[in-house]
């Protein structure tokens, strides 16, 4: 089944959904299948696996492959000139027991809408890059968007040196399980010339355009992105022996600040906090614990709420340190600034949208995007497609075909009028 574009190039832009549904259900075989869902994470074997086919569907589709300093892997389509590229894309890496739509999308939308341009005969006048960035989630050493980090200058050698529970450190993993030289992947960065337009195609994760009805967002911003790591450190115990009174136990202690950070967020809106996981040791039921680890993040448009909840978490540790009398740390390895895209860039995507038949709803993400990063180098934006229920991060995760392949034609014909208008 081929469906015809009704925008710019309503008359010759046609996009296989078949083919496209193809490639989602081929890479979708490339997981964990221990697991539930699909699992695909960064530094596995099985992520090197996802993207050496991803290489091969890329040269299929005419494009210049590559991989960068960061392990960045792009093809590139030469325009009729040289200069600033058109870049989009997104990433392919998952997180545990996820979806087969997250990130994915980008990259394979991204490579269909070249396979589009191609068939049509329309050659832009810039170059245009598809790029499946190196591992956008949150990895086990508390850092996400490792890839466009790179790419957009923001990767620091404070988090290479980042460590996870068996203290091995972020740059030793990219050297031994990727091939990644950690000297030189900081030199990945590109100037703000190389880059004229970056547009990324995603799904929602959320239920907004559903509730909606709606087949298109039109993002104006990402929200900022705080993950914080508490270390707490009590004293062991025999369970029977120890009475109440005299316990130093770092799971009460992790427990009690992760319902802080809850109450913190619902008492003042205009973000989201989450506590996402515990480590406890030795994690014995007759045994008081001794360590515990808390992860989690929080969320927000405004810095100013960040700001003031990140000082609430830090008071509150120190109220349970005094306490409970334990030891705690608190860590942030990973802190994004929110990102609002400009106004012209949300003009040109909104005219193709509207110009195509489609109502777009604006519409904020709470979830981080390699889109944020990109934006630090020049003008950026997103075009988001429904998730079914607003699940998203869980094997239930789905989008319809047919909201797919109107975001393929939404991203195809939008990068077309960015040629033009660049």
């Amino acid at each position: 089944m081929l469906l015809r574009g009704v925008g710019l190039t309503a008359d010759t832009l046609c996009v296989s959904a078949e083919r496209f549904a193809a490639d989602i259900a081929a890479l979708a075989t490339v997981v964990d299948d221990s697991l539930p869902g699909f699992t695909r994470i960064a530094l596995s074997e099985l992520y090197l696996d996802g993207r050496a086919w991803l290489a091969v569907r890329m040269r299929h589709a005419g494009l210049i492959t590559t991989v960068d300093a960061a392990g960045n892997l792009i093809g590139t389509l030469p325009g009729r000139h040289e200069g600033a590229a058109l870049v989009t894309g997104s990433h392919i890496d998952t997180v545990s027991e996820g979806g087969k739509y997250d990130g994915i999308v980008g990259v394979l939308g991204a490579l269909e809408a070249v396979r589009a341009l191609r068939e049509a005969g329309i050659r832009l006048s810039h170059p245009l890059k598809v790029i499946a960035f190196f591992g956008e989630e949150v990895n086990e050493f508390g850092l996400a968007h490792f890839g466009s980090r790179a790419i957009a200058g923001t990767l620091r050698s404070e988090h290479l040196a980042l460590t996870n529970g068996k203290g091995e450190t972020f740059a030793d993993a990219l050297r031994e399980r990727s091939g990644i030289d950690p000297e030189t992947c900081l030199r990945a960065r590109w100037s703000p010339t190389e880059l004229a337009a970056y547009l990324e195609l995603h799904i929602e994760q959320g239920p907004l355009l559903e509730q909606h009805d709606r087949s298109l967002g039109l993002v104006t911003g990402i929200a900022g992105a705080q993950r914080f790591v508490a270390s707490f450190t009590g004293q062991p115990d025999h369970a029977g022996n120890t009475p109440m009174d005299r316990r130093r136990d770092a799971l009460c202690a992790a427990a009690e600040l992760a319902l802080s950070v809850e109450e913190f967020a619902c008492e003042h809106p205009g973000g989201v906090a989450t506590v996402g996981g515990i480590t406890v040791t030795p994690g014995q039921s007759n045994v008081v614990p001794g360590t515990a680890e808390l992860v989690g993040d929080m969320r927000s448009l405004d810095t100013s709420w960040l700001a003031e909840r990140r000082r609430e978490i830090e008071c509150a540790a120190g109220d349970v340190r005094q306490r409970r009398g334990v030891d705690v740390a608190i860590a942030w390895p990973s802190v994004t600034d929110p990102t609002l895209f400009t106004e012209p860039v949300q003009r040109v995507i909104g005219a193709v949208l509207r110009a195509a038949g489609h109502d777009p709803l604006p519409i904020t993400s709470g979830a981080g995007h390699d889109a944020q990063e990109m934006a630090m180098l020049g003008p950026a934006g997103m075009i988001f497609v429904p998730s079914r229920k607003g699940r998203s991060h869980c094997p239930e995760e789905h989008t319809d075909l047919a909201d797919l392949v109107i975001g393929v034609h939404a991203l195809a014909e939008t990068l077309v009028a960015f040629d033009r208008s660049s």
